[in-house]
């Protein structure tokens, strides 16, 4: 059979460029006015795959088939003292099911890199502000998910290595505060190691995300140890696993510190790009050539916690 230019071209334009596009996009999970969408960046949303309820926080599993993310049940003024679920939900939106029962404050999920598939979260303590560390499993039920550290003192998981470390800021025992490399100990005590970063002298790290290949960490930084969300900076730098060491600083967003709330910076699949949230918006960061677009598509909606598609933060 055969085709007219003509028909040939709208065939082209039909079904080939479709797919040109999505190989060439940056596929991220996020938040939008409470619901969770998975998209190409800079493209218009279709179906949330969850409705109803207010949603947070998706981290995206680096078997690329699952997302994690907390449902807020109980609200407050207070963000510490929200009630949460921790939730897993194919990244087709279906399998939906809630890992812990709703009656604790559980935040800032995400999963192992070491080839179980472990989800990690944060849960505070009952009467004071400080969390610990705790996981669970991929089809587990509220009531089973351990603790990976001790009340007694407080411990943060911003990301996870390959080899089964987890990248903290936390104040262990006879420690100071500072971030560290965790390696857990179920039952047991965990060992800690002392990451140098001479950032955290001054001020604090916040949502440290690591790249694919553990070689670069991108944060939100803030001068000073007050707890201030609005006006932090977003930084980039080199991150070495063996010597334990993040080095080579570079500002990339709100390097003046305007009071807007820059957050959440994380990387893309490949690693090419940094996608993160200011003023209810969405952004790539480019660091080959240092250039920024806004890949948010609703100016009336709020954007918020984007996470780059199979890479845990």
């Amino acid at each position: 059979m055969r085709f007219s230019p003509r028909l040939l071209s709208l065939i082209f334009v039909a079904v080939v460029l479709p797919d040109v596009s999505a190989e060439e996009g940056h596929r991220s999970s996020y938040y939008k006015d409470g619901e969770i969408h998975v998209n190409v960046l800079g493209t218009p949303e279709e179906e949330p795959l969850t409705s109803g309820h207010w949603d947070f926080k998706p981290s995206w599993s680096k078997t690329g088939d699952k997302i994690v993310f907390f449902r807020r049940l109980v609200n407050d003024r207070e963000v510490s003292n929200w009630k949460t679920a921790i939730c897993i939900i194919n990244v087709d939106g279906s399998g939906f099911h809630q890992i812990t029962d709703g009656t604790h404050t559980d935040f800032n999920q995400t999963w192992t890199r070491d080839g179980t598939n472990t989800p990690i979260w944060n849960r505070k303590h009952p009467t004071k502000g400080s969390y610990q560390v705790m996981a669970g499993k991929i089809d587990g039920k509220p009531g089973g998910e351990i603790a990976l550290t001790d009340l007694s003192y407080h411990a943060w998981a911003f990301t996870c290595l390959m080899d089964g470390r987890i990248l903290v800021g936390a104040t262990p025992p006879k420690r100071k505060r500072g971030y560290y490399l965790m390696t857990p100990n179920p039952g047991g005590e965990p060992t800690f190691e002392r990451i140098q970063c001479e950032l955290d002298q001054s001020g604090v790290l916040a949502r440290v995300s690591l790249s694919a290949d553990e070689t670069k960490v991108c944060f939100e930084y803030q001068k000073g140890f007050k707890n201030l969300v609005a006006g932090r900076t977003l930084y980039l730098a080199d991150f070495d696993v063996g010597k334990r060491a993040m080095t080579n600083f570079e500002a990339f967003a709100n390097e003046e510190g305007k009071p807007v709330w820059f957050a959440y910076p994380r990387w893309t699949k490949d690693q090419t790009a940094i996608v993160y949230h200011a003023g209810g918006k969405l952004f790539l960061y480019h660091p080959a050539d240092g250039s920024t677009e806004k890949v948010s598509t609703d100016d009336k909606a709020d954007y918020r916690y984007p996470h780059g598609e199979a890479t845990p933060k």
